[in-house]
């Protein structure tokens, strides 16, 4: 979906100017804290966080995300690992067989010839195929119908998952729940279930990122249409996970979860509630690939996690502009 603009470098003014509204999205900033040399706290992965590629044969998105990927590879600091948050490909919900081919083959061969660094993925909404029946001409009988053509994509085991890493706990989630001719956001009760199994085995002193497409909780989406216009708040179920509650009961029993990023939205922002943060970072393809949505440019999120159970992130415009 669609998001918030942040500048990659912040003079100390503009700091703190923006430092009381961070959770409203200028920026998913936490500052750095400095380490000496006997401080436990130090960094033990870097992340790039790219979600809502979005990639079409048009709009120059081949061009757009190899951009990306060569930004991301020319930090001075390079990152050791990106997560890809889903909406890897601009649509196969109504796409036929053939179009949602063209658009995997695509972000397969810019993928292979760009990146040098290792993936891991999870899935988003845009991701799953034929969802809409009748525009994407499917049955629901295809072997690839559903997720099961982006899990091979992919290259996953399956549509949620978890890993270790440097010392952190990885949880990939599948926020997307078919409904209808489209799909509401939250964990079936199978996916619940073993995500507070996963939680109950994991070394409690293991700290935890949560990586789902659509936010567990976020505050862009308020801003994300007229969603005040009938004279109440009503933020869509497919938005923001409709079963957040019921997560973040999961959570508060695990102190241990330390951050949760999605995408989804094309907006930045950031959430601290309950000892857990969530943080949305924007989009890659912007407004999928037609320039800023909103308040925020293409860019990819920069995380650096700790050895304490600490993280920073920061969101970073690479400078793609749309085709003329």
């Amino acid at each position: 979906m669609e998001h918030s603009k942040t500048p990659d470098n912040l003079s100390r003014r503009e700091l703190i100017r923006v430092a009381g509204v961070t959770v409203l999205g200028l920026g998913a900033v936490a500052p750095a804290v400095a380490e000496s040399p006997d401080s436990p706290r130090r960094r033990v992965l870097r992340i790039a966080h790219l979600t809502d590629i979005h990639m079409t044969p048009d709009r120059k998105a081949a061009e757009g995300m190899a951009a990306c990927l060569r930004h991301i590879q020319s930090q001075t600091d390079k990152p050791d690992l990106i997560l890809t948050g889903g909406d890897h490909i601009m649509d196969s919900i109504g796409a036929d067989a053939a179009r949602t081919k063209q658009q995997w083959d695509l972000y397969q061969a810019v993928l292979k010839a760009e990146c040098s660094l290792p993936v891991e993925a999870c899935i988003g909404n845009h991701d799953c195929w034929g969802l809409n029946r009748k525009s994407s001409g499917t049955t629901g009988s295809e072997p690839l119908y559903g997720k099961k053509w982006a899990v091979d994509a992919l290259g996953i085991e399956r549509e949620y998952r978890s890993f270790d890493r440097a010392g952190w706990h990885f949880i990939m989630l599948d926020s997307t729940f078919p409904k209808d001719d489209g799909y509401i956001a939250r964990l079936d009760d199978q996916q619940f279930d073993w995500l507070a199994e996963d939680l109950r085995r994991a070394d409690p002193a293991m700290p935890v990122l949560i990586l789902s497409h659509i936010p567990i909780l976020s505050v862009s989406v308020f801003f994300d249409g007229e969603n005040e216009k009938t004279g109440d708040w009503v933020i869509p179920g497919s938005w923001v996970h409709i079963d957040s509650r019921r997560i973040k009961d999961l959570l508060i029993k695990h102190p241990n979860v330390k951050v949760c990023l999605s995408g989804h939205v094309h907006l930045v922002d950031r959430v601290e509630y309950l000892g857990v943060s969530y943080a949305c970072n924007g989009a890659v393809c912007g407004a999928w690939w037609n320039g800023a949505y909103h308040e925020c440019e293409p860019g990819y999120a920069l995380v650096n996690l700790y050895s304490d159970g600490s993280f920073d992130n920061r969101y970073v415009r690479f400078g793609w502009k749309p085709e003329a």
